[in-house]
């Protein structure tokens, strides 16, 4: 939920990508907090459709309402409504003036480092959703930010704590309506995940995860369809995309080891693939990422 784009609307009509901390610079803060209001009410409450590249979003509203646009369907908002908005997504949003309520913003790796993929929460996560009846979520959001606009001594700790606490009561609230969540918590697509979360390095074929889970290749896709609505190969391609720009961000590894280390045999295929899936070379992400 920015309002700067990064460099306005693409060719073509395209989404833009719009700035915040750490989309073009290292990250300014474990986590970045603000109200809806905050930044809504400098562009008359409407937040025209982006996405954030590498940002996680959690809106949580409190009272008034509006509109969110979620990629091409309109879904209502109202108090003790929540919006889960991983990365990637596009959306925007029409508040009504006067609404009230938070956003917390993420990278989309502290939000892998926080969630462990045996325990499911990512497969709820992973979808940008609005749901109501989020009222659970009030009392640790307060926290988040009285605890962000302190000083006080282990504050990063206490703020990677307490989103993690968010992040596990949202997944518990997006499991809980009737239907929601059902694909995602099929034991299948639990073990699949898990599966990912090991063996992404070894750039295994689908064919090949549907053998290792003693399962049809046919009946694997099938579940991860309906778990998230994409397919079993674009599932692994995200993990090995995930890490890559982790290493990538985080160490000093030569792009060659890079390569190496997520199971590509050749660097230059890999380099490809990356630029493919971010639009710049490894070389170019990391020099934005640090850039001053």
């Amino acid at each position: 939920m920015s309002a700067n784009p990064n460099h306005g609307p693409q060719p073509g009509g395209g989404i833009s990508n719009y700035n915040l901390f750490g989309e073009t610079a290292e990250m300014a803060d474990v986590v970045h907090c603000e109200t809806i209001a905050a930044r809504s009410v400098q562009h008359d409450w409407q937040l025209s459709p982006h996405r954030h590249a590498r940002l996680h979003q959690v809106l949580v509203l409190t009272s008034g309402g509006g509109v969110a646009r979620i990629e091409n369907e309109d879904l209502p908002l109202g108090p003790s409504v929540a919006v889960n908005m991983p990365a990637g997504a596009v959306h925007g949003f029409q508040f009504d003036p006067g609404t009230e309520g938070w956003v917390l913003t993420l990278p989309a790796d502290l939000v892998d480092q926080i969630l462990r993929p045996a325990e499911g929460l990512w497969s709820e996560l992973r979808q940008p959703r609005v749901e109501p009846g989020a009222k659970a979520l009030v009392a640790p959001m307060k926290l988040l930010f009285a605890e962000y606009e302190d000083r006080s001594y282990a504050r990063a700790q206490m703020l990677r704590m307490l989103t993690g606490q968010i992040l596990a009561l949202l997944a518990r609230h997006l499991a809980s309506p009737s239907g929601a969540g059902k694909g995602a918590q099929h034991p299948l697509f639990r073990r699949l995940e898990a599966l990912i979360e090991a063996r992404f390095a070894e750039r295994l074929s689908v064919t090949e995860v549907a053998r290792a889970l003693a399962v049809s290749p046919q009946h694997l896709s099938r579940v991860a369809r309906e778990a998230t609505g994409q397919p079993v190969s674009a599932l692994i391609a995200a993990r090995s995309h995930r890490e890559a720009r982790r290493l990538l961000t985080y160490t000093n590894l030569a792009i060659q080891q890079v390569a190496f280390r997520l199971g590509y045999a050749d660097p230059a295929h890999f380099s490809r693939v990356f630029a493919r899936e971010s639009g710049v070379s490894p070389r170019a992400f990391r020099a934005a990422m640090e850039a001053p």
